[in-house]
């Protein structure tokens, strides 16, 4: 590896904790990444790496060279893509949830490499939180507040969300007109990945949020299936309306307490502070910006 391979391999062991992820990352063998950075810290005469069985982590040396590569390896990207043209080139791995992404960005996707021909997209599905530095994610697109992490947020919008139920579940508990009529109701359970706990219901009532929690009989901490647990009649529900529509058309289920709406949800992406934006991730940045502002969400 010449010295900027080198570079690119150490920052990739750096953020993965890891020279088998990294390795596998870059399309080399494990031996052949132990080796080359045995040769980057002979030449530097410095250790930049702790390593054990389970795992690698900078030293601090390592810490000093990780950053000042990535502003050199930053602007090496960024001066490339200006004489190619400012075509970006390269894998650019995003992370999203299931339902957004085929709603949303499926449809439009052909127009994203067509128009950037030389990147290569990878797309995570999930809800869950994740490290984006450690799995070696560019970008995550997530609705909701984000907890400080130390990622930089760009706000793509915000998310219309709706009360529902199905025909079978009001039939039988009552169709309520306001917040004050849930006492007997239920309501399928969505379980928070970041607190482990039942998401309260919201309400707007004269300008501020009221939170109702109602019994469950069946929790989840998936999306889905707790969608699938109000098709059932399980309990009401808030999602966005969104991941409704087939079922409100169909009159799978009802949209209820529509004069006291649950309260927009943001929708950002979340990338890493620590480094330069590559030109990849700008140009989608930029176009999935351009994507949800031209959306009915």
């Amino acid at each position: 590896m010449d010295r900027l391979e080198q570079m690119r391999l150490f920052v990739q062991v750096v953020e993965r904790r890891s020279f088998t992820a990294a390795a596998a990352d870059l399309g080399v063998p494990r031996s052949t990444a132990t080796e080359a950075l045995k040769t980057l810290e002979a030449n530097l005469g410095a250790r930049l790496l702790e390593r054990t069985t389970r795992h690698v982590a900078p030293t601090p040396d390592g810490e000093d060279y990780y950053r000042r590569c990535l502003d050199i390896l930053g602007r090496l990207d960024e001066a490339e893509s200006d004489l190619r043209g400012g075509q970006p080139r390269g894998q650019l791995r995003v992370d999203a949830p299931g339902l957004l992404t085929h709603t949303f960005l499926l449809p439009r996707l052909p127009e994203f490499l067509t128009r950037y021909p030389l990147i290569d997209l990878h797309l995570g599905q999930g809800d869950r939180l994740v490290d984006l530095v450690r799995e070696g994610i560019h970008c995550a697109i997530r609705a909701g507040e984000p907890a400080s992490s130390g990622m930089i947020l760009r706000r793509l919008g915000t998310i219309e969300e709706i009360t529902a139920a199905s025909p079978g579940y009001l039939a039988r508990h009552g169709t309520p007109q306001s917040p004050d009529d849930l006492d007997g109701h239920e309501m399928a359970g969505f379980v928070s990945s970041r607190t482990g706990e039942v998401m309260p219901l919201e309400f707007m009532v004269d300008g501020s949020v009221r939170k109702v929690v109602l019994p469950s009989r069946v929790t989840s901490n998936n999306s889905d299936t707790v969608a699938g647990l109000a098709r059932l009649g399980l309990g009401l529900i808030q999602a966005p309306r969104y991941r409704f529509v087939r079922d409100l058309a169909s009159g799978v289920l009802v949209e209820i307490l529509r004069a006291t709406p649950p309260p927009p949800t943001p929708l950002s992406a979340l990338y890493p502070q620590n480094r330069q934006v590559a030109p990849r991730l700008r140009v989608f940045l930029d176009w999935v910006s351009e994507v949800f502002r031209q959306a009915e969400i």
